[in-house]
């Protein structure tokens, strides 16, 4: 598959196995924070000084939207599982692997869940993170089992 076509995107044979990988703490944390600042902003806006120029409040604006936007990207993380391979969104990048480049699933002492790809590389999946507890366990264990699914038998 070339680097610039996609997997994929049909149903998955099991459906117990259906769902985005997302994080939950991570995910109610941002929003909350995101939430916060938007109120925080538009109540400095409303009860500013006069003093405080327009350029000043435009300034507080563009910097306030700067943090909710980082805000957003941290709660969207997710990875996508299909027939066709694993969609993963983390904080800056995407990525879309097929199934047979993953060769294993790992959630060892970093922060989230960690693939060994074929090429040797690894890949980060910010959508099962630690913090999450038995619930990022219970999730690595669902893509483990997806990974092996989908791997080639012996026979291929």
């Amino acid at each position: 598959m070339s680097a610039d076509q996609p997997p994929e995107r049909t149903p998955l044979p099991h459906p117990e196995l259906h769902g985005a990988f997302r994080p939950r703490r991570t995910r109610v944390v941002a929003l909350s924070l995101a939430a916060v600042t938007i109120l925080g902003m538009l109540a400095f806006l409303i009860t500013a000084p006069a003093r405080f120029l327009l350029v000043d409040r435009l300034g507080f604006v563009v910097l306030g939207g700067l943090v909710v936007y980082g805000l957003w990207r941290q709660a969207s993380v997710r990875a996508v599982p299909s027939a066709g391979g694993l969609s993963v969104r983390n904080l800056f990048l995407g990525r879309e692997l097929e199934w047979a480049e993953i060769v294993s699933v790992r959630l060892g002492d970093r922060p989230w869940v960690q693939l060994d790809l074929d090429d040797g590389d690894t890949l980060a999946v910010m959508g099962i993170q630690r913090s999450d507890g038995d619930r990022a366990r219970t999730e690595a264990t669902r893509l483990a089992t997806l990974v092996q699914l989908h791997s080639p038998t012996p026979d291929d």
